[in-house]
Order: C-alpha cells, then structure tokens, then sequence
C-alpha cells in the first residue's frame, strides 16, 4: 500500500458545514474509507490549510478517485502528494 498526504482547504461552505455539524468530519471519513482508502492520521491546522490527512490507498488511481469525489461535492479542495518512507529514499 503506498502512504500519501492529503492537504485539506475547506470552502466557504464547507466552513458552515463543519460549524453546523463538526461530526461531518468522521462521517467524511466513514466515507474515504468505503472508497478503499485507509487514514492513518488526521489533523486540524493552523494557517494556509485547514487539515492534513496521512493516507494509505492501494494506488494513485484509488487517492484519486477520493479526492475527486470529495472535491466534487463543493466544501474542500484538496492537494495530494505521493509520500514514501525515509529509509526507501535513502
């Protein structure tokens, strides 16, 4: 399985969604990961993004149909970066 990070940016209706309902997030979640897409780690953010997600997918066509698919629906835009593991850089 490859490792990727996932910038998060919420829009602004994504920002009412999240203040209406903070819970969204771990249903979101539910829903990344019945798309075959397992987060290992998630973070809210001060600054430029809103959250970082650390990703494991079978491959990039599967992160992608992730991010589509929610970047589809109007409230986030993401930025998904392959990742890999120091010691395989090295």
């Amino acid at each position: 399985m490859a490792i990727y990070v996932m910038l998060t940016t919420l829009t602004d209706e994504g920002r009412k969604t999240i203040k209406d309902n903070p819970r969204r997030i771990k249903q979101v979640n539910k829903e990344v990961e019945a798309l075959g897409v397992k987060i290992i780690a998630q973070y809210a953010l001060l600054g430029p993004y809103d959250f970082v997600n650390i990703l494991e997918a079978p491959d990039n066509r599967t992160v992608s149909r992730v991010a589509v698919e929610l970047g589809s629906r109007g409230t986030l835009q993401t930025m998904t970066m392959a990742a890999m593991p120091i010691d395989e850089f090295i």
